[in-house]
């Protein structure tokens, strides 16, 4: 390589006084590396910082969990999975990106704390006290002056609260621990020329690593590399370009790997991964002013910025971009007066930025092409940079030695009084959302979300009112399936299905709009279309197990077994954790009859979701079914724990302390499960029979009534009515006609083959005078019972009655 005239020997005089022109820091000598021992002062100018951190995040401590937290730690099996930590780092099962050490660190969390956010909020604030530490120490190592200052800046300014607050971020002050200590471990490589130099190598390679597995945003490593060597002097020859290459090397690596997990195996697609090389361009350029803007007025921070609109064909679109390559040349010109500091700072903050700048196109460009997290380590650059140029003018200024630390404990006051504030955005989900549309009236996303904040407490109308309102903004398949959802809980079955199709408008290939409209069909009974629907939605994401389970449900009421079963095991296989369908299996053995063989899949489900309700109300059914009473109940109860609405299991639970003998019990919870479903056939039905059994007839005849204004045409209701209307007397209700009216169309819509229904229209017959009928009637009643069993004996008994013209007796 030929040495340009910056690298051409020259006199020791000249260099020196070069470097002292340039404000270079002077390289160390080639030899055993000298790593001085902190002095008490430094000490304790580190535990300052930590200190300071601690307080200006102190609104943080009592912080929840916001949007994407559940995907990384409330909902994320696989930090409780006994083989969750062999599937973070070795299957596709992380829930989001690659980011397996970021998983571990949860699931350790998990294992201290359980679900606690204080501690998890805890964690980021250190990591991110630590980090200011580490860049303290960085920048004293390359003898930057304003080093501590630099350090309180990046460790208190408000545009790190986005990174530090939120708790899914840990991701991104992780990345920065294993980055900034990689970076000592390669200066102290650097500085050292004994055989120990190559392990400082091999740490600063495997820190390199950590950094990798918790963000692949570290990739960027190998330009700080080469900066920092420009920026202290070095000549850059083929020896240190083999070195930086395995870091190179490595990054490449985890960035092809993050490219096809998110394109290939999450499935993100869009009109924004189709974009150009010159928008992108546009794009990145404009970013990079973006977040200088921030760093220098940090004013109306938010979550989600407005999304520009880039054109190449605008002429305007390139302002920024012109903008930003004059402040390149003006840097590369100014190293000649001021050194090479300022071009290093840019080179830092741009290269670090790059891979989130649009050059290459995330998924969450399409809300915002920018967000504060994103510059965490980048803001390196340009604090370090101005902290530099203002120790330097102290100097030259000569200024009190008093005026420096108070003018620097005035800014760092002001910044964590902004810290302090801008906390208060991440205290819950619906603090979060609220301020983003305070600050970005035109987020439709923060609408979307708060709006499903909204539904999922249970205020429908609500949730409605905010999803119109991100639609109003612009139209997104997120609100229209979420429209949908609210408008299929209200039972507005046609109108949810319109809001699916009109996402599907938006976005043809949003899987959970075919998957939605796949379960509208499979409620109304239409199994051809919703399997269609299914299939539709697995091509487009064919890991969503959920949309396997419910196409194995179609298929299992089409009598398809064995392909149910086949979905059931392929969503088992795409997702090991898929509750669903574990408990499908074990419906579908459960019916066939191997209670034993479906209550092993449902104990497997409960393993990995203890509190997955319809397992434990499934888990109920077999169990009584097994006779084990007591223990089917405890099923149902715990159902009811997790899940207060599950009205199925309250109904169970009433109706097997009914056969118990426990009918005050039985009530309540028949009771309970109408308050929650007022529509609930079943359980106004089993309401009228405890009435029957407690004796209070006209309150049996009242609920039994009603659960047949539900559902007019139901054959076992009728019945039930029949029976009431014809064994109890005209004061509490008893109505003769209207019994054989009803067991007449009871026993014609089952063909005149059920012998309960045949004995009520005996006795209705009985009640009318029509004995010979009765007689007739409760006798092929009697054929077809079962000899010996408890119906076949009432039989016996009522014939002797007809036999001697003898109505059927009250309370019978």
């Amino acid at each position: 390589m030929t040495p340009t005239s910056e690298e051409r020997p020259r006199k020791k005089s000249a260099v020196n006084a070069a470097r002292k022109a340039a404000s270079l820091p002077s390289q160390p000598k080639p030899g055993k590396s000298t790593q001085p021992a902190w002095s008490t002062r430094e000490w304790l100018l580190g535990l300052l910082l930590i200190g300071a951190v601690l307080l200006a995040y102190m609104p943080a401590w009592h912080a929840g969990y916001i949007w994407d937290d559940d995907v990384y730690v409330t909902q994320n099996r696989l930090l409780t999975a006994p083989d969750g930590l062999w599937r973070i780092w070795f299957t596709f099962d992380s829930p989001s990106q690659y980011f397996p050490l970021v998983y571990t660190t949860f699931r350790l969390e998990h294992a201290l704390w359980g679900l606690a956010p204080l501690g998890y909020h805890l964690v980021n604030i250190l990591l991110h006290g630590v980090n200011a530490v580490l860049l303290w120490r960085l920048l004293q190592r390359l003898r930057i002056p304003g080093a501590w200052l630099a350090a309180a800046i990046f460790a208190l300014h408000p545009v790190q609260v986005e990174s530090v607050a939120w708790v899914t971020e840990l991701k991104n002050v992780q990345m920065g621990f294993f980055f900034l200590l990689s970076l000592l471990a390669w200066l102290r490589f650097t500085e050292d020329a004994t055989r120990r130099a190559w392990w400082f190598y091999s740490l600063s390679l495997a820190l390199y690593a950590l950094a990798l597995f918790s963000k692949t945003t570290a990739c960027t490593m190998p330009a700080a590399l080469l900066v920092i060597a420009w920026l202290r002097g070095e000549r850059i020859g083929w020896r240190r370009v083999w070195e930086i290459t395995p870091y190179l090397v490595l990054g490449i690596g985890m960035g092809l790997l993050t490219v096809f997990w998110e394109r290939y195996h999450q499935g993100t697609h869009g009109q924004i991964f189709t974009m150009g090389p010159v928008d992108r361009l546009l794009i990145a350029s404009r970013g990079v002013w973006f977040y200088l803007y921030k760093l220098l007025w940090p004013a109306k921070l938010t979550f989600s910025y407005p999304r520009w609109t880039i054109s190449a064909a605008d002429p305007l679109a390139y302002q920024w971009l012109l903008a930003l390559c004059a402040l390149g040349w003006a840097a590369w010109y100014a190293r000649r007066y001021v050194g090479r500091s300022a071009w290093v700072a840019l080179l830092f903050y741009v290269a670090t930025l790059g891979p989130i700048l649009g050059v290459f196109m995330l998924y969450t460009f399409r809300y915002t092409f920018v967000a504060d997290h994103y510059q965490y380590l980048a803001c390196i650059g340009p604090i370090s940079l101005a902290c530099a140029g203002l120790a330097k003018l102290r100097e030259r200024w000569k200024m009190q030695p008093w005026a420096g630390p108070a003018c620097s404990a005035l800014l760092l006051g002001v910044l964590a009084t902004l810290t302090w504030l801008q906390c208060d955005t991440y205290l819950n989900a619906e603090t979060l959302w609220r301020a983003t549309i305070a600050r970005n009236p035109e987020s439709w996303m923060a609408y979307n979300n708060l709006g499903h904040l909204l539904f999922d407490r249970g205020d429908t109308a609500g949730g409605i009112a905010e999803y119109n309102v991100s639609l109003g903004i612009k139209p997104n398949e997120e609100a229209y399936d979420n429209l949908g959802n609210a408008y299929l809980k209200e039972g507005r079955i046609q109108d949810a299905i319109a809001q699916y199709r009109l996402a599907l408008q938006v976005n043809p290939v949003d899987a959970d709009s075919y998957y939605n409209i796949g379960v509208v069909a499979l409620q109304v009974g239409r199994y051809e279309d919703a399997i269609a629907q299914f299939q539709q939605a697995l091509k487009l994401a064919p890991t969503l197990a959920k949309a396997r389970c419910d196409l194995g449900n179609a298929f299992l009421h089409q009598g398809r077994e064995d392909e149910a079963v086949a979905q059931y095991n392929e969503a088992l296989r795409d997702d090991p954790d898929c509750t669903e369908a574990l408990c499908n299996l074990g419906n579908n053995l459960f019916h066939q009859g191997r209670v034993t063989e479906s209550i092993m899949e449902y104990n497997a489900a409960l393993a990995i979701d203890p509190d997955y309700a319809p397992a434990h109300y499934n888990l109920g059914n077999a169990l009584l079914a097994q006779g084990q009473a007591e223990a089917g109940l405890d099923q149902y109860r715990a159902a009811l724990r997790s899940d207060p609405s599950l009205t199925e299991a309250s109904n169970n639970l009433g109706d097997a302390l009914l056969q118990q003998g426990r009918t005050e019990e039985a009530i309540a919870e028949f009771s309970a499960a109408l308050r929650s479903n007022p529509n609930y056939v079943e359980a106004q039905n089993n309401l009228g029979k405890a009435y029957l059994v407690e004796g209070r007839r006209a309150e049996a005849i009242a609920a039994v009534r009603k659960a047949l204004e539900m559902q007019p045409t139901n054959a076992e209701i009728e019945n039930n009515l029949a029976w009431l209307l014809v064994s109890s007397p005209p004061d509490a209700g008893g109505d003769g006609a209207t019994a054989l009216k009803l067991a007449t169309q009871a026993n014609q819509s089952t063909g005149g083959t059920n012998p309960v229904i045949l004995r009520t229209l005996a006795a209705a017959y009985a009640g009318a005078g029509q004995y010979p009928n009765a007689l007739q009637t409760a006798g092929t009643a009697l054929s077809l019972a079962r000899a010996g069993t408890a119906l076949a004996n009432a039989l016996n008994k009522d014939i002797k009655l007809y036999q001697a013209a003898q109505p059927f007796r009250q309370g019978n």
